[in-house]
């Protein structure tokens, strides 16, 4: 199936998700035109990130609306609700976000694609399968959601039908991790095609950097363990600089700078374009997420080696899912199985002072 321009809009709340669209409108080498519409979140390093994609992606040819969704809910609704109803084919960036799934609940749509919102994909697609209600693998079901996500749960309910599979729905996933769809579900690899011609090849210095994670900030891993991690890496690899994720507090960040002496690099794009344009240390070191998947693509041909940390279970907070060291693990694990990441086990230690 085909669907022209106007007919096919994208839904994207991260910069990740935003360039995960124009892989996918650029795959094959040709572009398939789109509308983006940004759903911005509050957060300002990732609304940053999110305006300067917004801006790579207009100068590519796509068309972009950016919607201020939580200052002005019926609003957007209201604006929203046509394109909505006429789309041909939906391309969602986050089938977790419940703005999304309202959306999603309003479509019609005979064709969706979800594109990558990173690590998040892997539990997507999982729990698709497995018929499961859609929860992000770091919630730990104890406390949250309450009424609300009652409230909301038929809303959440048509969306994960509108993402499944059938006779007059054609469900794709565009992706770079390692997923076993369900039937009825296609496959596209992601291989940031775009991505490579776009930018680069990066100078590659002698150094080693640091990939930071927000999984303190989102409660899984307790921050003095995290700390003295950095630390470890810090003197053992001989780090010099830290790429911070985008939603890593100020006060972290500090507390690392003035502990290790590393220099702190905060992003004005994801961090695969980052790299992409250079310069980027021989090794990347980074604890498990999106980018030990998405680097060694990325920087695919440059001699980059990227290099994944197994975190132990007793990293872990005592609020963090039952399911959070089993999902990092296999994080891990499928990047250096799939994607020849190198393994840094860090000895276990008590968490400093």
């Amino acid at each position: 199936m085909t669907a022209p321009a106007e007919e096919t809009f994208a839904l994207v709340e991260s910069p990740v998700q935003l360039l995960n669209v124009l892989e996918w409108a650029y795959r094959g080498g040709t572009v398939t035109p789109c509308t983006v519409i940004v759903l911005p979140p509050l957060d300002p390093m990732s609304r940053g990130q999110l305006r300067r994609m917004a801006e790579l992606a207009r100068g590519e040819g796509l068309a972009v609306r950016w919607e201020e969704a939580r200052g002005g809910a019926l609003d957007t609704l209201r604006r929203l609700y046509a394109p909505m109803r006429a789309a041909r084919r939906i391309i969602v960036g986050d089938p977790f976000s419940r703005w999304m799934q309202l959306l999603l609940a309003l479509t019609r749509a005979p064709e969706v694609v979800v594109v990558d919102d990173g690590t998040a994909t892997m539990e997507f697609v999982g729990q698709l399968a497995r018929g499961e209600r859609f929860v992000r693998w770091h919630r730990s079901g104890r406390g949250r959601g309450g009424a609300r996500a009652l409230v909301f749960a038929p809303v959440s309910g048509a969306a994960r039908r509108r993402l499944t599979p059938n006779t007059d729905r054609d469900i794709e996933v565009f992706s770079s991790m390692p997923v076993t769809p369900p039937p009825g579900v296609r496959v596209t690899r992601c291989e940031f095609a775009w991505t490579r011609a776009r930018f680069g090849p990066p100078r590659v210095g002698r150094g080693t950097d640091l990939v930071g994670t927000s999984l303190v900030e989102t409660g899984v891993v307790d921050q003095a363990r995290y700390l003295d991690a950095v630390r470890l890496l810090a003197r053992t690899h001989g780090a010099t600089r830290y790429f911070a994720h985008r939603r890593e507090s100020a006060a972290k960040l500090h507390e690392i700078h003035k502990e290790t002496g590393l220099e702190i690099v905060r992003p004005d794009l994801p961090l695969e374009l980052i790299a992409r344009r250079g310069p980027i240390g021989h090794t990347v070191v980074s604890f498990p997420s999106t980018v030990v998947h998405t680097l060694p693509l990325a920087l695919a041909g440059t001699g980059v080696q990227v290099a994944v940390i197994n975190i132990d279970a007793t990293w872990l907070t005592a609020h963090a899912s039952p399911r959070a060291h089993g999902f990092l693990t296999s994080v891990a694990g499928a990047a250096q199985r799939e994607k020849g990441a190198r393994a840094v086990q860090l000895p276990i230690a008590s968490p400093a002072a």
